[in-house]
């Protein structure tokens, strides 16, 4: 009796699994096809030893084809200058919803992130992987090209 309940459940467990890989498909530049809200905290290292807090938010839009438009508000060791400071940049998704992102902002050097693309698209998660940067970003859809 014992074998057969073992011998149920694991077949049960199988075409469990079996139907959620059926179900789960590749990441592309189009699952985060939308708008995003993002929170943004870190710490900038700077040459000389010392070290500025930052937080902030952002929206970025991404077009589903590499591109994306941005605005955020950041503080630097809690100032923030008013208004919102735009950019551009582009990204890229792998199928096992890795990826990166460069972020283009004027007057700036180029931010370079790796991301991870999580629930079906709705959330991304950022690090900066430039030197002398540990921030991180975490960001949900707030609107999807339809809307």
């Amino acid at each position: 009796m014992k074998f057969r309940i073992s011998l149920f459940v694991l077949t049960l467990a199988l075409a469990a699994s079996s139907t959620l890989t059926a179900h789960a498909s590749a990441c592309t530049n189009s699952t985060i096809q939308g708008s995003y809200a993002f929170t943004i905290h870190g710490t900038v290292f700077l040459p000389d030893g010392s070290t500025l807090l930052i937080d902030g938010i952002a929206k970025q839009t991404f077009d589903g084809k590499g591109n994306l438009t941005q605005v955020d508000a950041v503080a630097t060791n809690g100032i923030l200058t008013p208004g919102w400071r735009p950019g551009t940049g582009s990204y890229s998704v792998n199928p096992d919803c890795t990826g990166t992102q460069t972020i283009v902002i004027s007057g700036m050097p180029d931010l370079h992130l790796q991301i991870i693309v999580a629930q079906s698209g709705n959330k991304i998660h950022q690090v900066a992987t430039d030197p002398g940067l540990a921030t991180t970003a975490e960001g949900e859809r707030v609107r999807t090209p339809q809307e």
